[in-house]
């Protein structure tokens, strides 16, 4: 190379060298570092752990069911036949909703007695209106005037009885009975068909509340200590991009089951998508402290414990780590990482096998 061609390129030399000293240390590190993972053959994935309050405790199993207020059975005041069912099981139905309708004919003859115990009282009133005048005026003893107010009161008496039966279940005139819904909620059950029976004893409706659900949850030994009512949980369902049902708990057994080593509770939950009664889920507790938080994928098991590998220079190396728990795509650690560091987010079973060799 020529002295003039040498004097021409030297300027261009030193503007690329100043460039390189010039670009940030976090760009430096992270090309650095993409070169090591080239060098091996890998593209991995660099994803820093951050720090999550309200750190899960654990993960448990448990099975959604309804409270046992949720559930309400509607019956017929009286014995009857159904003339008519508007409902069918499963059917959302508002307070108040007409579910079915009954024709008896104990209500006719009510309202039949109801009307003769309205004309005695009538007649009794006058009566004893009469002697107690009769009484004021000195012409009969007033022992025949109490008499007859006696009678009023018992007669008032039967009237009440008998406007109270008749007013049962909206009945009407003609012994027809309307069975309402008495909360909002889901038809659980008919247990009738139109020209069917019923009777006082036997349930012909059962409504369920709307969002009202609870989880039984069977806590390990570990576990029992730590869990108290008002912790709250987290129910991931349909994936990990759903967001998880949230509720609290409200019980916590106080004796430990010698023969499951577990301890039964109970947590609140309100409605949602795939919340269904007897369906077996898994819930995370939560504490009240902090954690460190990674991409679940990013831990591996290594013999009996928990790894992560943790950027180190220009490799990568497996650090030992304690997993809280594991809920929607994340793995909280409780020990062994700290909010910052940098851990390998794929090709952990590639990182996993050359740290075997």
């Amino acid at each position: 190379m020529t002295p003039q061609r040498i004097a021409r390129l030297a300027p261009l030399l030193v503007l690329a060298a100043l460039a390189a000293c010039s670009a940030p240390p976090s760009e430096q590190a992270a090309d650095k570092a993409a070169q090591a993972d080239s060098a091996a053959g890998l593209a991995i994935e660099s994803v820093a752990a951050r720090q999550v309050d309200n750190v899960p405790l654990g993960s448990v199993p448990g099975t959604i069911s309804l409270p046992p207020e949720a559930r309400v059975a509607v019956t017929a005041p009286f014995a009857g036949a159904v003339v008519r069912v508007y409902v069918i099981e499963g059917q959302q139905v508002a307070r108040g909703e007409a579910l079915g309708l009954v024709r008896a004919t104990e209500p006719v003859a009510i309202r039949g007695d109801l009307a003769r115990a309205r004309s005695a009282a009538a007649l009794a009133e006058a009566r004893a209106k009469r002697l107690a005048q009769l009484a004021d005026e000195g012409v009969i003893a007033e022992a025949r005037a109490d008499e007859a107010k006696a009678e009023l009161e018992q007669a008032r008496a039967s009237v009440a009885q008998f406007a109270r039966m008749a007013s049962l279940g909206g009945v009407g005139s003609d012994g027809t009975i309307t069975l309402r819904s008495p909360i909002a909620g889901r038809v659980a059950a008919v247990a009738v068909e139109t020209g069917g029976g019923v009777d006082t004893v036997t349930a012909p409706f059962v409504v369920e509340a709307a969002g009202a659900y609870q989880v039984e949850l069977q806590l390990p030994e570990r576990l029992a200590q730590a869990v108290r009512p008002g912790m709250a949980v987290e129910i991931a369902l349909g994936g990990d991009t759903a967001k998880p049902v949230g509720g609290k708990i409200v019980a916590v057994a106080p004796s430990l089951d010698p023969t499951t080593r577990s301890v039964m509770a109970r947590a609140s939950i309100g409605a949602g998508p795939g919340i269904i009664a007897g369906r077996n889920v898994t819930v995370t507790i939560l504490g009240q402290g902090r954690g460190i938080a990674v991409p679940d994928r990013a831990v591996t098991r290594i013999g009996d414990k928990d790894h992560v590998f943790v950027r180190s220079g220009k490799g990568w190396e497996k650090r030992a780590v304690r997993v809280a728990a594991r809920s929607g795509g994340l793995a909280v650690i409780s020990e062994g990482l700290a909010a910052g560091e940098i851990v390998a987010g794929s090709s952990v079973a590639e990182l996993k096998a050359m740290n075997a060799e």
